[in-house]
């Protein structure tokens, strides 16, 4: 696709792993500093995916099979994508996602064997070609992270064996050497304020780098 004005930056990582507090702290820093911003989530953002993301995550689903949940998140992103996140780039804004195509990588193609080149080749056509400018993977050992989120009541993907979860771990630190040029990788067992320092450094530096081409 053409090259948009925008920065596309997204999040990933295994579940407890500190996405939501770093991107709330990265918007703050965006906006503060007047820097036009949209931030969403998948599966999720416009009312259509929104919609499609109680059914996938909704415990009482457990039944559902590994082809029906690649294809509801790949509809959810398909309108995510349309509808939100080219239309906000297009405008020239920073938009952060809450896990994107890699997730789907990773958990419906490692943790749920799923051919992952055909998932690669349906989620480039659910998303137009569009891959994110920047990625940070927050990266823990598993058992910590769900020891984490341990305390509130757990979704339907939240509920998987944590040998599904380190599948999923495993499956994002290959494709982070895979895909070197737009990853970082970070510690999530640092304090939030180091982890914030560095993807703030990161994102100014992309930011800038955009504004100069």
């Amino acid at each position: 696709m053409k090259p948009l004005a925008g920065l596309f930056i997204t999040f990933e990582g295994t579940e407890g792993s500190g996405k939501s507090s770093q991107i709330r702290m990265l918007s703050q820093a965006l906006t503060q500093n007047g820097i036009a911003t949209l931030v969403s989530r998948e599966p999720g953002g416009p009312p259509i995916s929104e919609a499609i993301r109680e059914i996938l995550l909704k415990r009482e689903y457990g039944k559902m099979l590994p082809e029906t949940e690649l294809l509801l998140y790949l509809a959810s992103r398909a309108q995510h994508t349309g509808e939100w996140i080219i239309p906000a780039l297009e405008t020239g804004k920073i938009v952060i996602s809450d896990r994107y195509n890699d997730s789907t990588i990773a958990y419906q193609g490692a943790a749920r064997s799923l051919d992952q080149e055909f998932i690669a080749s349906v989620a480039s056509f659910a998303t137009y070609g569009l891959k994110p400018d920047l990625t940070f993977l927050l990266d823990l050992p598993v058992e910590v992270g769900m020891q984490r989120i341990g305390d509130r009541t757990l979704d339907r993907l939240e509920l998987e064996s944590l040998s599904f979860h380190q599948k999923v771990r495993e499956q994002y630190l290959v494709i982070a050497q895979n895909e070197a040029q737009r990853y970082i990788v970070l510690d999530a067992t640092m304090d939030q304020e180091t982890i914030h320092g560095r993807i703030w450094e990161a994102v100014l530096k992309a930011h800038r780098s955009r504004n100069e081409r």
